[in-house]
């Protein structure tokens, strides 16, 4: 009994591991970093194989598929909590308000976010459009400003595929920022 305990548990984890790392596989791929793809990939198939011999070895046993089910659905949701944890990549935000932005485009910069500020017509008359590409783990720290500030305001966030040249204020001194992502096209 306790054998089997063991081997329904490691039907479980490894199903966890090989989903996990499929879904960050796909995930970098749908992101342009493509270079390590295929490593994730050769692992996730090698645990996917083993797992498989393990199922198919006990083909009557519904334990084994239970097993099999709850680490695939476990293993899309650590997928996409590890890879919210690693916040890779960057997002463009796009922030429209209606007030006149005098304090907000400061606060922002002194506090190292690059933003490109623009004039616009909106539905209800003159509107101020600000447009940033963010680190994504930068975000949620981006969002809080423009919300004390302009809670009325309208946002967008967009994963970016790719950016190149540009510059981001960076606490005193500028730099470029999206020439240092390394991806492969």
């Amino acid at each position: 009994m306790g054998g089997e305990i063991t081997g329904l548990l490691l039907i479980f984890l490894a199903r966890v591991c090989d989903v996990t790392l499929g879904t960050f596989r796909i995930v970098l791929v749908s992101r342009g970093y493509r270079n390590l793809a295929p490593l994730l990939g050769f692992f996730e198939v090698f645990i996917w194989i083993a797992v498989m011999g393990k199922v198919m070895n006990t083909i009557n046993d519904v334990y084994s598929y239970a097993a099999y089910a709850m680490g695939f659905a476990a293993g899309n949701y650590v997928g996409m909590l590890f890879e919210s944890w690693i916040s890779i990549g960057y997002q463009a935000v796009r922030v429209v308000t209606g007030q006149q932005v005098t304090v907000l485009p400061l606060t922002l910069r002194s506090e190292g976010f690059g933003i490109t500020v623009f004039r616009g017509m909106g539905m209800k008359g003159e509107v101020n459009l600000i447009y940033a590409i963010i680190k994504r783990r930068r975000v949620p720290e981006f969002l809080e400003i423009v919300n004390a500030l302009e809670p009325e305001s309208f946002i967008t966030i967009e994963d970016v595929r790719n950016c190149s040249s540009g510059y981001v204020q960076k606490k005193g001194y500028m730099r470029s920022d999206c020439s240092r992502i390394r991806k492969s096209k």
